[in-house]
């Protein structure tokens, strides 16, 4: 594999500004969709720095995480030899599954705040669905695809366009520091649902947890739309 993935310049940043504390509403509802995790073989895909990863494994879960950062990957890694989890960390582009194709069968595949980052969602959910057994797990954390934004704090979407437009595009707002540098793909609700059902993936739970007070309280105005979606679904062809 060869190439500069975005997040690669920015590794540092990433990995001081998301550490190892799992405080955030939406990140505890992740882990809560793939409870009981005990003893289950877990693929965390887009695990970037691997501070979900490390989190199901200390909750007793055998864990692979894949990235296509290498810098990610290499921090990932390195957290592992200092403190060892047990975890096997690759450096994979989920949207073909190569380096993944002889690994599974996994009882459950995480996704934290992923999906906007991977180009080809087809390939991602094809790499997931083949990744499962059936009836296995998928949890899945996104910005919510209808939020709107507020001041300073920008949206799903580009200020000047329409949440119908999808694609590719850089944030603008001086509190959205991580999509100002490594941009996000917009996709509407009925799309991301729409894709996980052609790849046999049934919506189970669906939840849209209120962001920290204290950040909405700094964020009033976008306090007031719906910031995080968490999702969890099912293989079919148990």
């Amino acid at each position: 594999m060869t190439g500069v993935a975005r997040y690669d310049e920015i590794a540092d940043f990433y990995a001081s500004g998301w550490t190892d504390v799992i405080d955030d509403p939406a990140s505890r509802r992740l882990l809560d969709l793939l409870e009981p995790i005990a003893g289950r073989r877990v693929l965390e895909i887009a695990c970037g720095h691997g501070r979900i990863s490390r989190e199901l494994a200390r909750r007793g879960a055998q864990v692979v995480g894949a990235d296509i950062s290498a810098a990610l990957i290499e921090k990932a890694r390195s957290a592992e030899r200092e403190t060892p989890l047990g975890i096997r960390y690759l450096r994979a582009d989920v949207t073909t599954g190569d380096a993944l194709r002889d690994l599974g069968p996994f009882d459950a595949v995480a996704c934290s705040f992923g999906l906007s980052d991977i180009d080809d969602l087809e390939g991602a959910l094809a790499t997931t669905a083949a990744a499962l057994r059936p009836g296995g797990v998928l949890a899945c954390s996104i910005l919510h695809p209808c939020f709107p934004g507020g001041q300073s704090v920008s949206g799903s979407w580009p200020g000047d366009a329409r949440y119908y437009a999808e694609g590719w595009w850089r944030a603008d707002g001086e509190l959205s520091s991580l999509r100002r540098q490594v941009g996000a793909n917009h996709r509407t609700l009925s799309t991301y649902l729409n894709a996980f059902r052609r790849h046999g993936l049934l919506l189970e739970e669906m939840y849209e947890p209120e962001p920290p007070q204290e950040w909405a309280a700094k964020r009033p105005d976008a306090a007031r739309f719906p910031v995080f979606l968490v999702m969890g679904f099912v293989k079919g062809g148990a």
